[in-house]
This record gives C-alpha cells, structure tokens and sequence, in this order.
C-alpha cells in the first residue's frame, strides 16, 4: 500500500514537472490567491498568443473565486520584456494575438479584485501591459521599464496611450515617444509602480500576500514591506521634459529640445533621430488622444493601429533590423518627418470594417 502511494505521489510529480517545462504560463492556487507565473524565461517571459490565451478565462475564473490575484516571471533577469513581436508582425496571427492580448488588458484595468504585480527584473512592453493596469505593481531594485516600440516602427500598445499620458508633467509623453528605460526606485517615482520591496523579499511578501482576504489587508501588507523611494534621476531635466514634450508636434518637440542645449536634451535629440520617423508621429498623436479617452477606447484605438501596422511597411521592417537579421539598419518609408504627413498619420486611426474592430469578452461594451 507504502509503495502504490509512494509511485502514485512520484507520478503526479513528474507529471508536474513535466506540465512546468512545457507550459509557457503556469496557474498555481495558493491560499487566498490565484498565482500567475509567466514561464519562457529564455525568451524573458515574452509573451505569446498561447499565454494570454490561456490567462484571459484563468483571470476571469479568479475574480470570482478568489480575494486576489499575483503575477510574477520565472528565473530572475525579467518579469516580462514584451510581446514576442516576432509573430507579431504577421498580418494573420498579429492582430489575433493583439485581439486577445488587449482583451488581457483590460480585464486586468477593470479587474474587482486585488491584482498585485512583481515586476522584478525586465518589464517592457506587453509586460507593462499584464502589470500597470493592475492595482498593485510592485518594483525592485532589479526592475527595468522601458516602451521601445516606436524603435522598431510600432508604438506603446497594450494600454500605452491610456496610461502613459496620465503620469506626471509629460513624463509619459518622453518615455513613449523616446524608449528611455526607468530602474529601481525610479518605475515608483515615475508612477509606474506603486510599491518598492527589495527583490530578497518577494517570496515573504507573496507568501503572506496568499493569505489576505481584503483589499484593505492587501494595502495594509504592502506598505509594510515599502521603502521609501529615492531622488528621481531624471528630477534636473524634469523641466525640460514638461516644456519640451508639451510641444504639438515632434518638429516643435524637436526645436525645444534644440533649445535647451544640455547634455539630456543632445542625447534625447539623438535618440529620436534613431527612431521611426511614421511611429513618432502615430505615437504622439495616440497619446494625444488617449489622455481623453477611457482605457476601452484607447484599447479599440490601438488595435486600429496595430492591425494596420502589420499590413504596412515599418513594423516588419524595424522587427527584420534589429530582431530577426540584427543589421540595425532599417529602411523606413516614409523616410524622413517631413514626409510622414497628416493623411498617413490618419489612415492608421481609421475605423476597421465592424466584424474586424476590437470586440471585449464583455457584454457591456
């Protein structure tokens, strides 16, 4: 009898083995809690049309069933560097991957119970996407944000034009427009997360987080395990990037930036010189846009964008440059600013035909 227990519980142990090195997204129960864990830590827990597939019912079996839910990445380098825009720019697979994706998104931004995110290590990208929106986001001295699309002929998707213009004096506006990246104690000073906990201290957070059974529990749990955040390293140039990126245009962006002739500014000059010039300008004009809009709405308008992206030019092309041949060398057309104009900017905020739109696995919408 020992020993069918024996070999029945070293089974279902290898079964589980098993099932973590083949699934890229893993779904445990702990206590009160619902854990998510994004599992392609060789690929940074990029994610992929099966993840968010498989979070998406997950996530809303958990809102009913428990008080909060965790999300973290396997291994230690990333919580999540982004969406695996590899498959992406596929005109087929790219705009199902963004319909479920987005739909992820939103979930999470409307989400009623405690959604806590453990940004810890890389967070870009599709990873701001499963995190910002959330309730709680938790940084560490190892996370490192950053929205790079527009340099590979995208722009900040997954929510960007929603939560991006809403931080600080255009603080949103620079990192979206620029990629710059944000560490530390610096993601809670931006307003990007909420919380600071050292990165030796996760496990004991999570494992006490499991036992909450309110929000007021969780909050109360939280601030006990935050530090203080530090001096903002971008608080000398703050100024400038309110003065400069309140700018209408990327060539009045540009001409302040000329202006303020500092170190900052010449490095940020060249910056948006290696950029997309037709991302740019889609860029600033979503976030325009998206600062008046509610999250679903942005969402809808970005899958406009995105759908539209992987049918033109530069997404491919910016995707083929630095990911696929790593020549750094894309080609994009249009070439220059000056010749992104205001039809090309408009004919990626078009409304698709009605059975192609962004539809919310929600009735209400």
């Amino acid at each position: 009898m020992l020993k069918t227990r024996i070999l029945y519980q070293t089974s279902n142990i290898i079964k589980r083995m098993m099932s973590s090195a083949e699934s890229d997204v893993l779904f445990e129960s702990v206590n009160n809690a619902g854990i998510i864990v994004l599992n392609r830590p060789k690929a940074l827990n990029s994610l992929n049309t099966s993840m968010v597939t498989k979070m998406l019912p997950q996530l809303i079996e958990w809102e009913k069933t428990k008080s909060l839910v965790i999300i973290k990445g396997a291994g230690e380098k990333a919580f999540c560097a982004g969406g695996d825009v590899k498959a992406a720019i596929d005109p087929v697979e790219g705009p199902k991957f963004f319909h479920t994706e987005y739909n992820v998104n939103y979930l999470i931004g409307k989400y009623s119970i405690p959604y806590v995110a453990f940004m810890n290590g890389i967070t870009m990208g599709g990873g701001l996407g499963v995190s910002v929106h959330g309730r709680y986001r938790v940084a560490t001295e190892k996370t490192l944000i950053a929205m790079p699309e527009t340099k590979i002929g995208l722009f900040p998707d997954v929510g960007g034009s929603y939560f991006l213009p809403r931080l600080q004096v255009n603080l949103g506006l620079y990192l979206g427009l620029t990629g710059d990246r944000l560490k530390g104690k610096d993601v809670v000073k931006a307003g990007i997360a909420t919380h600071f906990v050292s990165s030796s201290r996760l496990y004991e957070l999570e494992k006490l987080l499991s036992r909450c059974t309110s929000d007021s529990e969780v909050q109360s749990l939280l601030s006990k395990f935050n530090e203080p955040p530090a001096e903002f390293t971008l608080a000398d140039n703050i100024k400038h990037i309110n003065y400069c990126f309140a700018a209408s245009t990327i060539e009045e962006i540009i001409e302040r930036l000329e202006k303020v002739q500092n170190e900052w500014s010449v490095k940020t000059l060249k910056t948006l010189q290696g950029m997309c010039p037709g991302s740019l300008k889609i860029t600033l004009r979503a976030l325009q846009r998206g600062a008046q809009l509610e999250l679903a709405q942005c969402l809808r308008m970005e899958y406009r964008l995105a759908t539209r992206a992987t049918l033109n030019h530069d997404f491919p092309e910016g995707v083929r440059a630095l990911l696929i041949d790593k020549d750094n060398n894309p080609q994009w057309k249009p070439k220059t600013l000056a010749e992104v104009d205001d039809n090309y900017v408009e004919g990626y905020f078009k409304k698709l035909p009605a059975d192609k739109e962004l539809q919310f696995f929600d009735s209400k919408l």
